[in-house]
């Protein structure tokens, strides 16, 4: 499915649906598609898919979306104190596989402000798709 592809396979891997985006991204660059538009869109696909995430926590209550996302009714509420001590700068780390989804959904669910959040979660899921596509063309 090439671009259109990556991008359904990196906004699903940003959801709380375990999926993996990294075989689809590397495939495709391995393929010889222009890895540029693959940064790109791969970037864009995990954000939206993360800020999705970040979405469901702030229209709703911790203790129901933990319910709903079959989580530990503690793991949300243990990110309160890391979120009031380091706020958006969290949204840093949404690209790290296990934690990055809950990560998003606390900062809405903590009603962090949006344009910091969004700002920073595109950053680190660019740097992580340039750093895996270098890996790949350094590679081939």
């Amino acid at each position: 499915m090439g671009y259109v592809g990556l991008f359904i396979a990196t906004f699903l891997a940003a959801t709380v649906l375990p999926f993996s985006s990294e075989f689809v991204l590397i495939a495709l660059v391995a393929a010889g598609s222009n890895p540029t538009v693959c940064l790109i869109i791969a970037s864009l696909g995990n954000t939206i898919g993360g800020m999705s995430s970040y979405g469901i926590g702030r229209l709703g209550d911790y203790e129901r979306i933990s319910k709903w996302l079959r989580l530990n009714p503690d793991s949300i509420q243990r990110w309160e104190p890391k979120i009031d001590r380091y706020g958006h700068w969290l949204a840093l780390l949404c690209w790290m596989p296990f934690i990055g989804d809950p990560i998003a959904v606390a900062l809405g669910v903590f009603k962090t402000r949006c344009i910091p959040v969004l700002g920073l979660m595109l950053f680190g899921k660019f740097i992580r798709y340039f750093l895996l596509i270098y890996i790949q063309l350094k590679t081939l």
